[in-house]
């Protein structure tokens, strides 16, 4: 298909870009928001704020040596269907070619079923490992009433939010403080630890959670039992959608339920901010979600607690756009340039 317009957003259109991002079909997404492709510039890359037609895209790119320019569109693009996909991406690639982009990493929230599976491949898109970590995921309808809600929850997660209020859980939001933000930093360390996940250094983390909170799109909790930290979390939301982004406990369990209680002081929080759909943040997939022997298995048990039913996205593709160039990069140069970046930096290149 040709005849789409495509061209960088202004200036003026930057300035409103969240605004431009929600407009789009999918309702927006927080990943193709102007924050985090602010926060983004902290690991290197270059945020491109793009419209094909009225679509608002946001790419960040990053330049690799002999090779040209990568553009990665965080959870996106914002599309609801594989017709849509289609017409824009060949208007994309055709776009990125004048730019000397080599390829083009997709992560678009479109449901993954055997029928999306094939269209894409026949689309000349590559799998790949997914970058953000809420591939398959538990969405919460949190439209109803909040009574309505905590009835629509199964009998396990309603009884641990109440054992938790009955044995003297309370659950406070706080400030993004430098302080507080240490603290979390500290029990989120230990936690990634213990489950075995990266997670970014200090700096990189405080300037993402005050970033959100300072948009007022993010705010802080902290669960307390018997005057004693024991969980931490921070939320997010942009339009109609919420995100559990990060959590940690501390790993001696001292009361039940706790989580689940923070929880659902979040998703209250959410709600007040204009939430619609809740997303926890990440589960194992469907298809392994009773498995026991998965690493995530027991964050699996607890999200759906909330609701049993998962979603599994499409997850990420690679389109080539400089064939060879791709081949290189595929063979051994993004393992190279991985490595590079952790030995220099400590962080993941994505």
């Amino acid at each position: 298909m040709s005849g789409m317009n495509i061209k960088f957003a202004s200036a003026t259109e930057i300035a409103e870009w969240n605004t431009r991002i929600l407009a789009n079909p999918d309702g927006g997404n927080i990943f193709q928001g102007g924050e985090f492709a602010e926060q983004k510039k902290l690991g290197g890359w270059t945020p491109r704020y793009i419209f094909i037609d009225k679509l608002a895209v946001t790419v960040l790119e990053k330049h690799v040596l002999g090779l040209g320019s990568m553009w990665y569109i965080p959870k996106g693009p914002g599309v609801k269907s594989l017709t849509s996909m289609k017409s824009l991406l060949s208007e994309l690639v055709s776009f990125a070619k004048t730019h000397r982009v080599f390829v083009i990493k997709i992560e678009p929230e479109l449901e993954k079923t055997d029928e999306t599976t094939t269209v894409m491949k026949k689309m000349n898109l590559l799998p790949v490992a997914p970058i953000q970590p809420h591939n398959s995921t538990v969405l919460v309808d949190i439209s109803p009433n909040l009574d309505d809600i905590m009835a629509g929850l199964n009998q396990k997660g309603r009884h641990a939010i109440r054992r938790a209020e009955r044995d003297g859980v309370t659950v406070k939001r706080v400030k993004a403080t430098d302080e507080n933000c240490k603290t979390f930093y500290k029990m989120f360390s230990q936690t990634a630890k213990a489950h075995n996940f990266m997670i970014r250094p200090y700096d990189y983390q405080y300037k993402f959670w005050q970033r959100y909170t300072d948009a007022g799109l993010g705010q802080l909790f902290f669960a307390y039992y018997d005057g004693n930290l024991i969980a931490c979390g921070f939320a997010m939301v942009f339009g109609k959608k919420s995100l559990y982004k990060d959590a940690a406990s501390v790993r001696e369990k001292t009361v039940y339920g706790a989580n689940h209680l923070m929880q659902w002081h979040i998703i209250q929080w959410a709600r007040e901010q204009g939430s619609k759909q809740h997303d926890l943040g990440g589960s194992p997939p469907s298809g392994r979600i009773t498995d026991e022997t998965h690493p995530h298995y027991g964050i699996g048990r607890f999200k759906t607690s909330f609701n049993k039913q998962v979603t599994d996205y499409v997850g990420a593709y690679d389109f080539p756009v400089r064939p060879l160039q791709y081949r290189i990069w595929a063979k051994f140069g993004e393992r190279l340039v991985k490595r590079y970046w952790w030995r220099k930096h400590h962080q993941n290149w994505y």
